[in-house]
């Protein structure tokens, strides 16, 4: 068993699109646009995920790649400000071991006829079970299923 510690780290992920911020946001808050991009794309089979997309809603899901180790995330909405801005906070799971809990950010900034979307997290990464390198590149990736939701493939800025 791993010795209790946590490590304290951040990260900020910036990319511009061509479309606007109420597409960007609307990829979020939308529950059908949501699952194809956040939820679906990656090919994990879904075992349960719930999406409730308000301040005060909970978003939950529970995924495993090979049936056998399971993941699990449990978010809570915080501030959500229509086409502009989204504050959640989020634990993840490996099985029945709490691997982190973040503050996650994300802004939605005009940027001629796009958005910048600027995506911070805060994060403690708990008992050496995850870093902040791992889930910075699992944010990358899913920003690049967004891009492709969104028809774009031009890379971060």
């Amino acid at each position: 068993m791993t010795s209790p510690s946590v490590e304290h780290a951040s990260f900020t992920i910036e990319r511009v699109f061509n479309a606007s911020p109420e597409r960007v946001f609307h990829a979020f808050a939308d529950p059908a646009t949501n699952d194809r991009w956040f939820v679906r794309a990656d090919n994990w089979p879904v075992a349960e995920y719930r999406h409730d997309f308000r301040v005060g809603g909970r978003e939950s899901g529970r995924f495993s790649q090979d049936g056998k180790t399971f993941h699990f995330n449990e978010t809570v909405y915080l501030d959500i400000v229509e086409n502009r801005r989204i504050v959640s906070a989020y634990t993840m799971a490996k099985d029945d071991r709490r691997i982190s809990a973040s503050i996650a950010t994300l802004d939605l900034l005009p940027e001629g006829k796009g958005t910048r979307l600027v995506f911070t997290e805060q994060a403690a990464f708990l008992d050496g079970l995850d870093k902040v390198e791992c889930r910075r590149e699992g944010w990358e990736q899913l920003i690049g299923l967004l891009a492709a939701e969104l028809g774009e493939t031009a890379a971060a800025a």
